[in-house]
């Protein structure tokens, strides 16, 4: 049961931080705002993990594992955030949440128990995820509009016209570009996600999650706010100000009970967390008035079938 609560918190969390960095990375860069998530995350979390006491003992491996899932976390949202800055949300988020899935063999690989019966119900839940983050298909040419390319063959050919199929055919080329490299920007960051999932879920084994949380975020300011700083880059404006706080917070929190459920399985964890496409297709409906597609909302009830069965099968 704590994978699963902690998964689906994480996923929750880190679906607000998505939405929220999406939209202030177009503000202010996507470097900067992974250097404020860094910050703010540092800020809330640190006085949480003193709270909890500092450790009197550290086991040995437990450096390594904090610093390499320090990295990718930072080099994980850094990809993610570009992505944002280059295409859309609902190309980006179902990519990188194939985390989970990369998170869960590796898990496996490496000695993680997982169940037929678990691995059937997160075959579910990640079909789900897919279902529910795929956008529905849209025509180039809105209704009352005139095809280009049809116009520029019927009838006499005209400057204007071509001149008119040649912009639309650059658009067309750039948006292709647009997307494949919004594709490798997302595929590069759920590989790298994939392989700190399973570096954070083993080391809060050896000590508790919050401060692997919080050393993950001292190697990101070593590595992503203290560069920025250096070169004063570090900018905010009023409008983004809201956005990397909700951003911040979410990703230190998420990443938190992301370690804490992973302290009991790595696999269930990581493929729960990947829920955050599915929940930022939700929140985008709620809060940005997107629609969801017919896909999208048996993506939706996949994922509420496949968590109610997979927490009825585990206790």
């Amino acid at each position: 049961m704590t994978a699963i609560l902690g998964g689906l918190a994480a996923a929750v969390l880190w679906a607000t931080a998505t939405l929220a960095s999406s939209r202030s990375s177009r503000m202010i860069g996507s470097r900067v705002v992974l250097a404020w998530v860094m910050i703010v995350g540092t800020i809330v979390g640190l006085p949480i993990a003193l709270a909890t006491g500092v450790p009197t003992e550290v086991p040995s491996g437990t450096l390594p594992l904090v610093l390499l899932a320090g990295l990718c976390y930072s080099a994980g949202l850094y990809s993610t955030y570009k992505a944002l800055t280059i295409g859309k949300v609902s190309i980006v988020a179902p990519i990188v949440a194939t985390e989970g899935a990369v998170g869960a063999l590796i898990a496996v690989a490496l000695g993680d128990p997982l169940t037929l019966i678990a691995a059937l119900l997160l075959g579910v839940i990640a079909g789900g995820v897919v279902l529910s983050s795929i956008e529905p298909a849209r025509p180039d040419v809105p209704a009352g509009d005139i095809e280009l390319a049809a116009d520029a063959l019927d009838g006499p050919a005209r400057d204007d016209a071509r001149a008119r199929v040649a912009g639309h055919a650059a658009l067309v080329a750039d948006d292709a570009e647009r997307t494949r490299k919004t594709v490798l920007y997302s595929v590069a960051a759920a590989l790298i996600f994939g392989v700190g999932l399973v570096a954070a879920g083993k080391s809060a084994v050896l000590i508790s999650p919050i401060w692997v949380a919080i050393g993950t975020r001292f190697v990101g300011l070593a590595v992503v706010a203290l560069p920025v700083v250096l070169q004063r880059r570090l900018v905010l404006t009023r409008q983004a100000l809201p956005l990397v706080v909700i951003a911040g917070v979410g990703e230190i929190v998420g990443s938190t009970a992301s370690a804490w459920g992973s302290t009991h399985s790595i696999a269930i964890t990581a493929v729960l967390g990947s829920q955050f496409a599915a929940i930022a297709a939700v929140l985008a409906y709620f809060l940005f008035g997107e629609r969801l597609s017919r896909t999208q909302v048996a993506g939706v009830v996949l994922i509420v079938g496949g968590v109610t069965a997979l927490a009825a099968s585990s206790v």
